[in-house]
Protein backbone atom coordinates (compact mmCIF):
# COMPACT_ATOMS: atom_id res chain seq x y z
CA UNK A 1 0.00 0.00 0.00
CA UNK A 2 0.99 3.76 -0.45
CA UNK A 3 1.01 5.14 3.07
CA UNK A 4 1.78 8.23 2.42
CA UNK A 5 2.43 10.92 -0.70
CA UNK A 6 4.76 14.24 -0.24
CA UNK A 7 4.84 16.86 -3.21
CA UNK A 8 3.76 19.62 -4.49
CA UNK A 9 -0.24 21.15 -4.19
CA UNK A 10 -1.07 22.11 -7.97
CA UNK A 11 -4.56 21.75 -7.46
CA UNK A 12 -7.75 21.27 -5.09
CA UNK A 13 -11.28 20.78 -4.96
CA UNK A 14 -13.68 19.46 -2.24
CA UNK A 15 -13.08 16.15 -3.40
CA UNK A 16 -10.38 16.46 -5.26
CA UNK A 17 -6.54 17.64 -4.59
CA UNK A 18 -3.44 17.17 -7.62
CA UNK A 19 -0.16 16.76 -5.82
CA UNK A 20 3.31 16.37 -8.16
CA UNK A 21 5.53 13.88 -6.85
CA UNK A 22 9.04 14.76 -9.11
CA UNK A 23 7.06 15.86 -11.85
CA UNK A 24 4.56 12.72 -11.67
CA UNK A 25 0.66 14.26 -10.56
CA UNK A 26 -1.14 11.84 -8.55
CA UNK A 27 -4.91 12.90 -8.53
CA UNK A 28 -6.12 11.85 -4.61
CA UNK A 29 -9.40 11.73 -3.17
CA UNK A 30 -10.40 13.54 -0.45
CA UNK A 31 -13.05 14.56 2.28
CA UNK A 32 -14.25 17.93 2.92
CA UNK A 33 -13.07 18.83 6.07
CA UNK A 34 -9.26 17.61 4.51
CA UNK A 35 -9.76 20.20 1.78
CA UNK A 36 -10.64 22.80 4.63
CA UNK A 37 -7.34 22.24 5.84
CA UNK A 38 -5.26 22.02 2.87
CA UNK A 39 -2.55 24.66 2.21
CA UNK A 40 -2.72 27.16 -0.89
CA UNK A 41 -1.86 25.92 -4.21
CA UNK A 42 1.66 25.84 -4.81
CA UNK A 43 2.62 24.30 -1.16
CA UNK A 44 4.39 21.44 -0.73
CA UNK A 45 2.30 18.97 1.26
CA UNK A 46 2.16 15.15 3.12
CA UNK A 47 -1.03 13.43 2.68
CA UNK A 48 -1.94 9.59 4.04
CA UNK A 49 -3.37 7.91 1.56
CA UNK A 50 -4.84 4.60 1.01
CA UNK A 51 -4.62 2.74 -2.47
CA UNK A 52 -8.14 1.44 -3.52
CA UNK A 53 -7.61 -1.38 -6.05
CA UNK A 54 -10.18 -2.98 -7.96
CA UNK A 55 -9.72 -5.23 -11.14
CA UNK A 56 -10.88 -2.39 -13.79
CA UNK A 57 -9.77 0.94 -11.39
CA UNK A 58 -6.44 2.35 -9.25
CA UNK A 59 -7.96 5.19 -7.10
CA UNK A 60 -6.06 7.42 -4.12
CA UNK A 61 -7.97 8.29 -1.29
CA UNK A 62 -6.06 10.93 0.35
CA UNK A 63 -6.33 12.08 4.30
CA UNK A 64 -4.97 14.94 6.80
CA UNK A 65 -5.42 13.30 9.78
CA UNK A 66 -4.77 9.76 10.84
CA UNK A 67 -7.81 9.35 12.67
CA UNK A 68 -9.94 10.43 9.62
CA UNK A 69 -7.74 7.28 7.89
CA UNK A 70 -8.52 4.91 10.07
CA UNK A 71 -12.20 5.64 10.24
CA UNK A 72 -12.18 5.37 6.52
CA UNK A 73 -10.78 1.58 6.75
CA UNK A 74 -13.13 0.65 9.44
CA UNK A 75 -16.15 1.63 7.13
CA UNK A 76 -15.25 0.45 3.92
CA UNK A 77 -14.80 -3.20 5.87
CA UNK A 78 -18.72 -2.88 6.15
CA UNK A 79 -20.43 -4.38 4.07
CA UNK A 80 -22.28 -1.95 1.62
CA UNK A 81 -20.30 0.72 2.37
CA UNK A 82 -17.69 0.92 -0.32
CA UNK A 83 -14.31 4.08 -0.88
CA UNK A 84 -17.09 6.59 -2.15
CA UNK A 85 -19.93 6.23 0.35
CA UNK A 86 -17.09 6.11 3.17
CA UNK A 87 -15.53 9.94 1.77
CA UNK A 88 -19.40 11.00 1.59
CA UNK A 89 -19.83 9.95 5.47
CA UNK A 90 -16.41 11.62 6.41
CA UNK A 91 -17.12 14.83 4.10
CA UNK A 92 -20.43 15.18 6.44
CA UNK A 93 -18.88 14.67 10.26
CA UNK A 94 -15.55 14.05 11.90
CA UNK A 95 -13.94 11.21 13.41
CA UNK A 96 -14.39 11.75 17.09
CA UNK A 97 -18.25 12.97 17.01
CA UNK A 98 -19.08 9.89 15.08
CA UNK A 99 -17.11 7.84 17.09
CA UNK A 100 -19.27 9.37 20.12
CA UNK A 101 -22.56 8.45 18.09
CA UNK A 102 -21.83 5.17 17.43
CA UNK A 103 -19.96 4.29 21.28
CA UNK A 104 -24.03 5.88 22.43
CA UNK A 105 -25.83 4.00 19.81
CA UNK A 106 -27.38 7.03 18.38
CA UNK A 107 -29.18 5.69 15.47
CA UNK A 108 -30.92 8.59 14.93
CA UNK A 109 -28.07 11.39 14.90
CA UNK A 110 -26.15 8.99 12.37
CA UNK A 111 -28.95 8.88 10.22
CA UNK A 112 -28.46 13.09 9.94
CA UNK A 113 -24.82 12.41 8.36
CA UNK A 114 -24.86 12.61 4.46
CA UNK A 115 -25.01 8.76 3.07
CA UNK A 116 -26.43 7.01 6.14
CA UNK A 117 -29.61 5.58 6.15
CA UNK A 118 -31.29 3.79 9.38
CA UNK A 119 -30.51 0.70 8.37
CA UNK A 120 -26.78 1.98 7.39
CA UNK A 121 -26.47 3.19 10.68
CA UNK A 122 -27.42 0.12 12.75
CA UNK A 123 -25.30 -1.67 10.97
CA UNK A 124 -22.33 0.58 11.32
CA UNK A 125 -22.89 0.44 15.26
CA UNK A 126 -23.04 -2.92 15.17
CA UNK A 127 -20.00 -3.43 13.44
CA UNK A 128 -17.91 -0.84 15.01
CA UNK A 129 -19.15 0.14 18.50
CA UNK A 130 -17.12 -3.11 20.16
CA UNK A 131 -14.34 -1.75 17.97
CA UNK A 132 -14.45 1.88 19.14
CA UNK A 133 -14.73 1.03 22.63
CA UNK A 134 -12.07 -1.85 22.71
CA UNK A 135 -9.13 1.05 21.12
CA UNK A 136 -6.73 0.72 23.10
CA UNK A 137 -4.85 3.80 21.43
CA UNK A 138 -7.58 5.93 21.75
CA UNK A 139 -7.19 8.43 24.60
CA UNK A 140 -10.38 9.09 25.32
CA UNK A 141 -11.35 5.57 25.68
CA UNK A 142 -8.16 4.49 27.38
CA UNK A 143 -9.88 3.54 30.68
CA UNK A 144 -12.29 0.93 29.41
CA UNK A 145 -9.45 -1.15 29.15
CA UNK A 146 -8.33 0.05 33.17
CA UNK A 147 -11.37 -2.33 34.55
CA UNK A 148 -12.46 -6.09 35.00
CA UNK A 149 -16.17 -5.46 36.04
CA UNK A 150 -18.90 -6.61 33.46
CA UNK A 151 -20.89 -3.35 33.99
CA UNK A 152 -18.26 -0.57 33.50
CA UNK A 153 -18.30 -0.37 29.81
CA UNK A 154 -22.22 -0.96 29.50
CA UNK A 155 -21.94 2.02 31.95
CA UNK A 156 -20.20 4.51 30.49
CA UNK A 157 -22.23 4.08 27.08
CA UNK A 158 -25.57 3.92 29.03
CA UNK A 159 -24.52 7.17 30.92
CA UNK A 160 -23.01 9.33 28.06
CA UNK A 161 -26.17 8.19 25.93
CA UNK A 162 -28.11 10.58 28.77
CA UNK A 163 -26.08 13.56 27.83
CA UNK A 164 -23.04 13.36 30.37
CA UNK A 165 -19.52 13.81 29.36
CA UNK A 166 -16.99 10.66 29.44
CA UNK A 167 -14.93 12.13 31.95
CA UNK A 168 -17.40 12.65 34.34
CA UNK A 169 -19.08 8.88 33.46
CA UNK A 170 -14.83 7.92 34.09
CA UNK A 171 -14.80 9.63 37.44
CA UNK A 172 -18.18 8.57 38.98
CA UNK A 173 -17.49 4.66 37.88
CA UNK A 174 -13.81 4.51 39.29
CA UNK A 175 -15.45 6.04 42.59
CA UNK A 176 -17.38 3.04 42.59
CA UNK A 177 -15.08 0.48 41.42
CA UNK A 178 -12.43 2.07 44.08
CA UNK A 179 -15.19 1.33 47.10
CA UNK A 180 -16.39 -1.93 45.65
CA UNK A 181 -19.72 -1.04 44.56
CA UNK A 182 -19.27 -2.19 40.84
CA UNK A 183 -21.73 -5.11 41.75
CA UNK A 184 -25.61 -5.57 41.83
CA UNK A 185 -26.28 -5.75 37.90
CA UNK A 186 -26.01 -2.54 35.85
CA UNK A 187 -29.55 -0.80 36.89
CA UNK A 188 -27.82 -0.60 40.74
CA UNK A 189 -24.68 0.76 39.14
CA UNK A 190 -26.34 3.14 36.86
CA UNK A 191 -27.63 4.43 40.07
CA UNK A 192 -24.82 4.41 41.98
CA UNK A 193 -22.71 6.27 39.47
CA UNK A 194 -25.76 8.93 38.77
CA UNK A 195 -25.82 9.60 43.18
CA UNK A 196 -21.96 10.66 42.39
CA UNK A 197 -22.65 12.67 39.49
Amino acid sequence: MIDSIFGKLVKKSPTAAIVDVGGIRFELNISVPAYDRLPKTGAEIDLLTYLHVREDILKLYAFVEEDERKLFLLLIAITGIGPRSAMTILSGTNPKDFKNRIIAGDVKSLTNVPGIGPKTAKRIIIELKEKFVNFEDDENLDYLSEVQSPYFNDAILALMSLGYKRHQCQRALKELEKDGQLAGGLEMVLKKALAKM
